[in-house]
Order: structure tokens, then sequence, then C-alpha cells
């Protein structure tokens, strides 16, 4: 008998083998409870990903070894899948058939993944008898190894949602596709300029609605404060200004790559003049298609401050007669 010649060419591989091998690798998403995944899965579908979350393991190769398969699809696993371990995921990346996985880890700091809970009060599938922070670190110590081994890493702490799809898209979006998330913030000058803002405007020339006491209690949201703040003669001026930078820099950001842009705007007491102008030019913006976000510093001080901040607030503002 010939022993067989173990190294004679193989026959080729057929269509659909082809056809797999050549396509992009399916992307494979995940990291600690908190970080985001659940955003990344979604915004990968808006770029025409074919998305599934919370798949079994051991059904995985299944899916793979089906055809046809889509030709963008993205997986998203953690730890409370029914048959996950770190071991099985790991083996899974590693045996994978050409073209493999493209791990996806969305990361997070502790802190900030314990005050999301603590915002949310859910308990944390890792620890639904325990502390919050218990399961955080055990889930951290669990998938350390996969983090290590991941192809893209994406630390949320700091990304508002607007600015995590942006994130995404930069990754797995064509050019075409990329957008800038844009992030509108208010703030009072009293308790100093918020970090991370890109550009800041001082809004505090502007006529002040706090000396009109039918006003003073309501925000910037408030049709009545828009209305009042514009007809300050110099307003129209200013927020012209500001539109038209707009308009010059997004798109030159984009070419450059940048994901997200933070522009802050600022005045006496951060609820009325700046709210308002956030708002206006979120909406001018939002109506030509970009992605974008508002945070009133202040106001939301206010929402989650107790009655005796708000008195004491209303005790300083008055003896000092500062203004929003």
């Amino acid at each position: 008998m010939t022993a067989p010649n173990r190294s004679a060419p193989q026959p080729p591989p057929d269509a659909a083998e082809r056809a797999r091998a050549e396509a992009p690798p399916p992307v494979l998403v995940t990291g600690p409870s908190g970080a985001g995944r659940s955003t990344a899965i979604r915004a990968l579908e808006d770029l025409g990903f074919e998305a599934i979350d919370n798949l079994p393991l051991s059904l995985v190769p299944r899916l793979l070894d089906g055809s046809p398969r889509p030709d963008r699809l993205a997986l998203g696993v953690d730890t409370r899948n029914r048959d996950f371990s770190t071991a099985a995921l790991l083996e899974l990346v590693d045996r994978a058939p050409p073209p493999g996985f493209e791990v996806l880890y969305l990361d997070c700091s502790a802190d900030v993944l314990l005050r999301r809970f603590s915002e949310t009060r859910r308990r944390h599938p890792l620890a639904p008898a325990e502390t919050p922070l218990a399961g955080i670190e055990r889930e951290f110590d669990l998938l350390a190894p996969i983090r290590a081994r991941a192809d893209i890493l994406v630390d949320t702490s700091e990304l508002t949602l607007h600015e995590l799809r942006a994130e995404i898209g930069r990754w797995f979006g064509g050019p075409s596709e990329q957008r800038l998330a844009v992030s509108l913030h208010s703030f009072s000058y009293k308790r100093g300029l918020p970090r991370g803002m890109d550009m800041v405007f001082d809004c505090r020339f502007l006529r002040n609605p706090y000396w009109d006491d039918a006003l003073r209690d309501l925000d910037g949201r408030d049709p009545a404060i828009a209305a009042y703040i514009a007809e300050d003669a110099r307003f129209a001026a200013f927020y012209a200004k500001v539109a038209e930078l707009a308009d010059l820099l997004l798109p030159a950001y984009v070419e450059e790559g940048k994901a997200h842009l933070a522009v802050a705007f600022g005045c006496t007491g951060g609820r009325h003049r700046s709210v308002a102008m956030a708002e206006r030019l979120a909406k001018a913006l939002a109506g030509v298609g970009w992605p974008v976000s508002t945070r009133h510093r202040e106001l939301e001080r206010r929402a989650v401050g107790g009655a005796g901040d708000a008195a004491a607030g209303a005790v300083r503002a008055a003896g000092r007669g500062s203004a929003g």
C-alpha cells in the first residue's frame, strides 16, 4: 500500500468557501455591562450590518457555516450569554476559519460604570445580590483576556451616546457614512468652565431675563426666554456668526476624521442665555442632519440637587443680585 502524499495539493475550495474567506470578518462586540455594547450594536445595524445580540457561543459556528452569510455581520456577546466563558470565547476567535473575527471591545472605567448603574438603579448581572461594584470588578477580571485580545478598543467613559455612535461609524463606516457628532453644553461661569470643550462662547453680554420677574423662574428652553433674548439688538449678529462658524468647521472636522465636537455656551447662572443659545443651535444643526446632543449642566444640577441646595442657591442669588 502506498502512503498518501501529504504534500500533494489540496482541491480548490468551492465558491461558497472562497466567498466566505474573501468577505469582511464578522465583528464580535463585547465588553463590560454598561459600557455601551447595545448602543454599538445598534450603530452597526445603522451602518448596514446584520446584527445579532446575545447569541449563545455554541451556535456561532453553525451561523458562520451557513450559506449564504451576510456580507456585514455583527455579533453581540456578553457575560450574560447562556454558555459564556472566557475560554470558549477565546477559542471561538482563535479557531474561526478565514476571514476570522474582528473583536470590538467596549471599555469603560469602573467609577463611570458604577455611576451608570447607580443612575439607572439596575443590578449588576454578575452580582444581583451584591453591590454593583462587586459585579463590575468580577466582570473586569473575567473579560481581561478578551480585552487583551481585542482588535479595536473603544473607551466609552467620556463619550455620550451620540459620540459613541460616531466612533463606531469612524471605525466601520465608509467615508460617505462618517458623521461628526456634536454636543452642545450650557454652563454657569460661577461654577467654572466644563472640561473637554473644543469651543466656548460667552453669552453674558446679551440681555438677561433674570431681571424680569415674570421670566426669572423659567429657563432657556422656554419660548418666552428665547424670544426675550432674541430681542437684544446684538443677538441676531451673534447667532449668525456662531452658525456660520459651525457651517464652516463641521465639514472640515469630518474631513480631518474628528469623531465628535463639544461646544459650550456660558452665562452668569447657566440657566437662561446659555441654554437658549445651545437649544437654538442644536435645533438648527439637527435640522440639516448633524447628530446633536445637548447638556445643560446647571439645569441638571438643579434637577438632582436637594431642596436645601436650591434654597441656598436662591438666597445666594438674591444676596449678590446674580443672574442666569
